[in-house]
């Protein structure tokens, strides 16, 4: 099938790949602008043009899809399908009209649940223990188009965001190759979604990544494992940003008049540790970073910032 393949971030590049690997004819791959990245904000391209580039696949970067040149070229690559991973913008009606086959996107949750720009973080963030990818067909809404075909996932207990969307994004790899020799044949039906069911989620903002030390611990921890690698957790000491790296819960009840925020040197069974009173139970920091600083192991932490011990967080 002659295929124009549009994604941006390297967690897609699965996607891509099993595409090539199934034989698809890629017309073109579509990706963001370069952007400047870093602190010496040098340019950089995006991954999925540098893994096209490496295969000698045609490389399209256009500012805007809106614009009659781009969406003229766009049609005459003659696509049969567009196929969407991670694209970071919403296609105009008039692009997604150019393919008979039509637009298929891969989202990383079972849809309709957790619509939107952050399906995995927020899942995460809810608790579930569950999630899974979905193969759809874009629409004109935020993920409301119909399905074509879902497969569930388990939530590993220590998996953080990152992680969790490289697997599903491979996954998603896999189930798309099924999906579309089936879809093509006319084997496959697309099944609206049941709106009544659905859950959008939001973009995480830095500010949302502030520890809140009146939340459970057990919150916490969700927290942590919801926003890495973005926005990362952190809390402030000092005057200064300190970024929470590594910290689980602990199975302990909290020391008599511990109120939240309060770091305590030793856990309650005696042991010494670093560890915070939260609303409920304790978070034990493994990893930190102070701001201007490198990350260090909580026991190298304390040994250069023994004023630490006894501090209260704010929250």
């Amino acid at each position: 099938m002659r295929i124009v393949f549009m994604g941006t971030p390297a967690f897609v590049l699965p996607v891509l790949d099993s595409l090539l690997q199934a034989g698809h004819d890629i017309a073109a791959v579509y990706t963001r602008p370069d952007s400047p990245a870093g602190r010496g904000q040098r340019t950089v391209s995006p991954p999925v043009k540098d893994f096209a580039v490496g295969k000698g696949l045609p490389v399209v970067q256009p500012e805007s899809l809106r614009r009659r040149p781009a969406l003229d070229e766009m049609r005459a690559l003659a696509p049969e399908a567009i196929v969407v991973a991670a694209y970071g913008r919403i296609l105009p009606p008039e692009a997604l009209a150019i393919p008979l086959r039509g637009v298929l996107n891969i989202h990383p949750s079972l849809l309709p649940k957790y619509r939107g720009p952050s399906p995995v973080a927020t899942a995460i963030l809810d608790g579930c223990e569950t999630t899974g990818v979905t193969v759809m067909l874009l629409d004109e809404g935020m993920d409301t188009g119909p399905l074509l075909a879902q497969q569930e996932a388990a939530i590993l207990p220590d998996e953080g965001a990152g992680a969790l969307t490289a697997r599903l994004f491979v996954l998603g790899a896999e189930l798309l190759v099924q999906t579309l020799p089936r879809w093509t044949q006319g084997e496959l039906f697309p099944r609206p979604q049941d709106n009544a069911q659905a859950t959008v989620t939001k973009l995480y903002a830095k500010e949302d990544g502030e520890l809140d030390w009146a939340k459970p611990a057990s919150y916490l921890a969700r927290m942590l494992r919801a926003f890495d690698p973005w926005p990362g957790c952190s809390t402030r000491w000092d005057g200064k940003l300190l970024k929470v790296v590594a910290a689980v819960t602990l199975d302990a009840a909290l020391p008599a008049g511990a109120a939240p925020g309060a770091v305590l040197t030793r856990s309650p069974d005696g042991r010494e540790t670093l560890c915070v009173a939260t609303g409920e139970g304790l978070l034990r920091l493994d990893r930190v970073q102070l701001e201007g600083k490198r990350p260090q192991e909580a026991a190298e932490f304390l040994r250069g910032y023994p004023r630490f011990a006894g501090a209260r967080l704010p929250s």
